[in-house]
């Protein structure tokens, strides 16, 4: 990783994926996605003993999504949005995006297949399924295609786009919205960018004041059933779309403490109980939207302000950065195993929390060895073996 010093003192270096870019890197912003992923392993600790979405515990940590979508489009606009009248085009852009998301995406789904065959190869109801769908659900996954509700593939039987590791959903958004920006977003003027994520806006309102979701949150997208897909849509719509506008305009002042601040500001949204409860659960929408539509992008924005001062804090946003990814792709198969253990045995969270303890080290450890034995190796060799010469 190339780095050079500036009159502020702190570490710059070049932006993911963006190859031989002289850009820095807004590190904060990295350590800030570490800091989300971690809290999506909280939030998904939590479904293994929610009876609702009301008494879940890390109860909105599902919006982790919408700040990575944020983040995608404010860091990509940042990186690229200058880089098409240089000769970007758009298969360029997309075998860079494949090369920086897609290797940690296959060992993912290789990784719930493992976790599915140790639980037994039986939907959750207990129904015994053939290798032969799993087989298909694997390849399936491998290409990001997503499962149709109640087909042969479908086998957890929960209707998951993605049911050997059901966070890859936000990955197929996540290409969704690279293509959308390859083809069509660059394109456009700040002020019809602007019409889209106002747009956008409006659309995932009424996904989440309309109750779409059938539990007054912004939560979809995970599945093709009813409304999963449109809700999605709408969550990558927006977020990315506004994270783009960001980079745009973004005009920087100097904040101090930035990403403890933005740190503490992800904790108090991801914390947050249910709001209004099961009488009036129309202001937990209200809430995921306020969330979603100015305070994550205010976050992103301080965070992208603020700068790493010293060797030691530059090292946490570092490390953090590199393990969100990882993180986030490949903890949900220990989640499946998981969940059948406290199922299966009646477990509570009293009874249980040694075993999260023990677990969420785990994920830690397995993604640094990702990343650090897989991901970057693959990803540098196939960025020195495509993409050198481009």
């Amino acid at each position: 990783m190339n780095s050079t010093s500036t009159s502020d003192n702190y570490r710059i270096s070049t932006v993911p994926g963006a190859e031989n870019s002289s850009k820095p890197r807004y590190e904060l912003l990295d350590g800030l996605r570490g800091v989300a992923a971690i809290f999506v392993i909280l939030y998904h600790f939590g479904e293994g003993f929610a009876t609702s979405p009301v008494d879940q515990m890390m109860n909105h940590g599902y919006l982790a999504v919408d700040f990575f979508f944020i983040l995608s489009g404010f860091v990509i606009g940042y990186a690229y949005d200058d880089r098409w009248q240089r000769g970007m085009t758009a298969d360029n852009f997309m075998l860079r995006r494949v090369i920086r998301l897609h290797p940690m995406v296959i060992l993912s789904v290789i990784f719930g297949a493992v976790a599915y065959l140790i639980q037994g190869s039986v939907k959750w109801d207990g129904t015994p399924m053939p290798l032969s769908m799993l087989l298909l659900a694997l390849l399936l996954g491998i290409f990001l295609i997503p499962v149709l509700p109640g087909a042969g593939a479908d086998v957890r039987g929960n209707n998951e786009m993605f049911p050997l590791n059901g966070p890859s959903w936000s990955l197929f958004f996540e290409y969704i919205g690279s293509i959308l920006y390859a083809v069509w977003l660059h394109r456009l003027s700040s002020k019809w960018l602007r019409i889209v994520t106002a747009v956008s806006a409006c659309g995932l309102a009424v996904m989440a004041l309309g109750n779409f979701s059938g539990s007054y949150n912004i939560g979809m997208g995970w599945t093709l059933a009813e409304y999963g897909f449109l809700g999605g849509f709408f969550r990558l719509s927006f977020s990315f779309s506004i994270g783009l506008l960001m980079s745009r305009g973004f005009r920087p002042r100097k904040i101090r403490s930035a990403f403890w601040l933005c740190s503490a500001m992800l904790a108090a949204v991801f914390a947050t109980p249910y709001v209004g409860g099961a009488s009036m659960p129309m202001l937990n929408a209200g809430f995921d939207l306020v969330c979603t539509l100015f305070i994550f992008p205010a976050i992103v924005y301080i965070g992208a302000c603020g700068t790493t001062t010293d060797a030691a804090s530059t090292r946490i946003c570092d490390t953090l950065g590199q393990l969100s990814y990882p993180v986030y792709i490949i903890h949900y198969p220990i989640m499946y195993l998981f969940y059948a253990w406290v199922w299966n045995n009646g477990k509570t969270l009293a009874e249980a929390w040694p075993v999260c303890s023990v677990l969420f080290v785990a994920i830690l450890l397995m993604a640094w060895f990702a990343y650090r034995f897989y991901d970057l190796p693959v990803r540098t060799y196939l960025t020195h073996r495509f993409l050198r010469r481009r």
